[in-house]
């Protein structure tokens, strides 16, 4: 699955800031190791990746990573919450299984894409970047992922359905409500013909707390 029209788009935005992402030191070993390697880098997405990678690509397929379970086990206080009242995102937490999209980045593009996404995603450096065996109808591809480091303190540990649906209401940041974020990644699998039973049930869950909150007037109590 190849997009085009939004490979011109990131390449436009990029073309000035990929040159300098080349030429200066690598942020961290494990970009270091992947330009090192001079070749293709894969990268999966398993959360707002999928709808909103933002970076050159030139190949995309539907992908399924053993080992790992996509869940909202991140606290959120910048993009999706605030401090006062955080909000959660995504990250592939130990055991069961994720499908989700892998994207194929050209060698001459993997520089800028991996700092971009290093940029985008390591700012608390709550994820660990690992590369993964993932299965694709066209065959097994090597690629990087984020991945939860439990030792964060925003890890959430353990969260019950009702909890974690309460912090996606109510979360609401840079980037948006944190219920847009989960809106969007439950589309992305329903249009690639994913099913992922307990984001579904999160979804269903949001929707019924946020159905039974007294409506909003904007005119005080009394």
């Amino acid at each position: 699955m190849v997009r085009r029209d939004e490979r011109d788009d990131v390449m436009e935005r990029e073309s000035a800031a990929g040159s300098d992402a080349a030429a200066r030191p690598a942020s961290a070993p494990e970009i270091a190791h992947c330009i090192a390697r001079g070749c293709d880098v894969w990268v999966f997405g398993y959360g707002s990746l999928m709808w909103d990678p933002g970076f050159v690509h030139v190949e995309a397929r539907p992908a399924l990573l053993r080992g790992y379970h996509r869940r909202f086990c991140v606290y959120s206080h910048r993009y999706r919450g605030t401090p006062e009242r955080p909000g959660l995102v995504l990250g592939l937490d130990r055991g069961g299984a994720c499908k989700g999209i892998v994207y194929r980045v050209p060698r001459p593009d993997v520089p800028a894409a991996l700092h971009y996404l290093w940029e985008r995603e390591m700012t608390n450096r709550t994820y660990l970047l690992r590369e993964v065996p993932l299965a694709t109808p066209q065959g097994p591809v090597t690629a990087q992922a984020f991945v939860v480091d439990r030792a964060r303190h925003n890890y959430t540990g353990k969260l019950s359905l009702e909890e974690t649906a309460r912090l996606i209401l109510q979360g609401i940041g840079a980037r948006g409500p944190c219920r847009q974020y989960l809106e969007n990644t439950v589309a992305e699998l329903k249009k690639l013909g994913l099913i992922d039973g307990p984001l579904h049930r999160l979804e269903q869950k949001v929707r019924e707390l946020a159905a039974a909150e007294p409506p909003c007037t904007g005119l005080p109590a009394g």
